[in-house]
């Protein structure tokens, strides 16, 4: 007599993995003070204080309540913000989220159904500046002529 044997479970498949490079604040994190951040950033949790992500985009997750201050290069809010916001390129206010200060960025995109109250003040972003190159040395003094070039 043979029992038989009982098949293995399927190999379950793998978690997805955040994004690499992208740090995330869960939704049930409560931050109060001052966030810095040197790459992309998501926070769907509670935060008060400041967020700066100066080089990066700052993503504030459908479950984020923020009451702070933020500075990024972008910004894409889906939650609530309670603050005023800096971005160096862009702001992307979508539909259902809630922003309540005055914004500064070089582009602003709010979707139809977002709520903002507050001003907005487009900046245009300068130009690179060359590089100073070093200026000739100045020409002899004007009061002496020059002498004619003999040929």
């Amino acid at each position: 007599m043979s029992a038989a044997m009982p098949t293995p479970p399927p190999p379950k498949p793998p978690e997805p993995e955040a994004p690499r490079g992208v740090a995330s604040i869960g939704k049930s994190v409560v931050i109060k003070g001052q966030i810095f951040s040197r790459e992309d950033l998501y926070l769907d949790g509670e935060i008060e204080g400041t967020v700066e992500v100066p080089e990066h985009r700052l993503t504030i997750g459908p479950h984020g309540k923020l009451r702070a201050g933020i500075k990024a290069r972008e910004v894409v809010v889906l939650g609530e913000v309670n603050g005023n916001i800096e971005a160096g390129e862009r702001i992307d206010i979508r539909k259902e989220s809630k922003l309540v200060g005055d914004i500064k960025t070089g582009r602003i995109n709010i979707e139809d159904g977002a709520y903002f109250k507050g001003s907005i003040d487009i900046v245009k972003a300068e130009p690179p500046r060359p590089a100073a190159s070093p200026r000739p040395a100045p020409a002899e003094s004007a009061a002496a002529p020059a002498a004619p070039a003999k040929v």
